[in-house]
């Protein structure tokens, strides 16, 4: 097959349901399958491998755009940026050697290099872009705060409305932020789930778009260039186990969506790294899940963690995420806010990086799965931080000097 003859290079055949295999046309508006499970988009392989070759890649300027033959968009003017980057790789030299592997052993990826300061700008990029693609003009999202400021920064950017909710309890940057860059902004006296039942309440009288994780299709194909471009830094090899802080876990299904494509293209091996979500004990329903060996985690009751990314209480992917992690090998695992909070101050102290707290859950769970034996220290993992420290509240700092009052310049010896 061809690819479509559009401006835009596009290889995309149909959608799919995740659930059921059933089949949905292209270049249509679509939310949830018919079976209530989110939607895939599949794409025509075979042809999309005989066109593209490494070497284009890498003439190409970085950031997640450069992948567009793997993405749905048909016509450039949809394209939707705002300074996109491919995001480093960060060894922690001195916690890999203290941890007992090498200097290369444990590596942050990290995504608070993105625009809006999170890996949210994936995601929301594409789903924006599609958005504008398919006529819509007004969307719709829950949000902990920085998933709201990526659709609201790149709705903005594409001309589209915004309407958002967030739990009442989100901090005041991220709310602030979101209203700043353009969106009608409410909080809600409850949780993420809460505020997503508003949005889908509200679809028919309001006229908006429910651009909620997974809800749509076209989230997933954002977050799947994590996985593209995890390959690229690795040389077309891939690490051997992965840490992802895992809430709707749109990242985890995105890039084990994503290696599937780089294998069928020839562009990798079958050799997968081990998927490890990481949660917070005060919020664990894949944990749970997994351990209790199945598919569907039911809602977690009186979901808490400071970690709010992560704060999901039930994820409409749960399943996906759950194969990933079993297919690969890799395990489902929970941290506790104490542990999250010391890895943070730690890796800001020793290595100069300052994690989000969901990002800091991911290294916590890499420390803990260490000392349990389930990962080696000699085994390359990613860690991945979803967004940039500074966006979140910092300790206090009380020290203080009177510079009219003698200062006793030994005291810094």
């Amino acid at each position: 097959m061809r690819p479509n003859s559009r401006e835009y290079p596009t290889f995309v055949t149909h959608l799919e349901c995740s659930f059921t295999g059933e089949r949905y046309e292209a270049g249509q508006i679509h939310g949830l399958s018919r079976e209530g499970r989110p939607l895939l988009v599949r794409y025509d392989l075979d042809a999309l491998g005989h066109q593209l070759r490494k070497d284009d890649l890498a003439s190409r300027d970085g950031g997640f755009w450069r992948y567009r033959e793997f993405l749905p968009v048909t016509q450039s003017q949809n394209v939707v940026a705002l300074g996109e980057v491919m995001t480093p790789l960060i060894p922690l030299s001195k916690t890999g050697e203290a941890l007992g592997g090498h200097a290369a052993s444990v590596i942050v990826k990290d995504e608070g290099r993105l625009p809006t300061g999170s890996f949210k700008a994936r995601g929301l990029a594409l789903a924006v872009a599609m958005a504008k693609e398919l006529g819509l003009t007004h969307l719709a999202m829950p949000t902990n705060g920085n998933a709201g400021a990526a659709m609201a920064a790149y709705a903005s950017r594409a001309g589209l409305r915004t309407t958002i909710f967030c739990p009442e309890d989100t901090p005041e940057v991220n709310v602030s932020e979101i209203a700043l860059q353009g969106a009608e902004v409410y909080r809600v006296n409850g949780l993420i789930n809460d505020c997503g039942k508003l949005v889908g309440d509200g679809k028919d009288a309001a006229g908006w778009f429910d651009l909620s994780t997974l809800k749509e299709p076209y989230r997933i194909e954002g977050k799947k260039t994590m996985g593209l471009e995890l390959a690229e830094q690795f040389d077309w090899e891939l690490p051997d186990v992965i840490f992802y802080p895992t809430g709707g876990g749109t990242g985890l299904i995105g890039m084990w969506k994503a290696f599937a494509e780089l294998e069928a293209i020839g562009w990798i091996g079958a050799k997968r790294p081990r998927m490890v979500a990481v949660q917070a004990e005060g919020c664990a329903p894949i944990v749970k899940a997994f351990e209790d060996g199945v598919e569907h985690a039911p809602l977690w009751e009186n979901a808490h963690t400071a970690a709010a990314g992560i704060r999901v209480p039930v994820a409409v992917g749960d399943f996906l995420i759950l194969r990933a992690v079993r297919d690969s090998g890799g395990f489902a695992i929970a941290v506790s806010d104490e542990a999250i909070f010391d890895a943070q101050a730690r890796v800001a102290q020793e290595e100069g990086l300052l994690l989000c707290p969901e990002g800091a859950a991911t290294f916590a769970a890499y420390e803990q799965a260490l000392a349990t034996g389930r990962v080696s220290p000699s085994e390359r993992a990613v860690l991945f931080n979803c967004a940039t420290g500074l966006k979140y509240p910092m300790p206090p700092v009380h020290r203080a000097l009177d510079r009219h009052q003698p200062i006793d310049y030994a005291a810094f010896a």
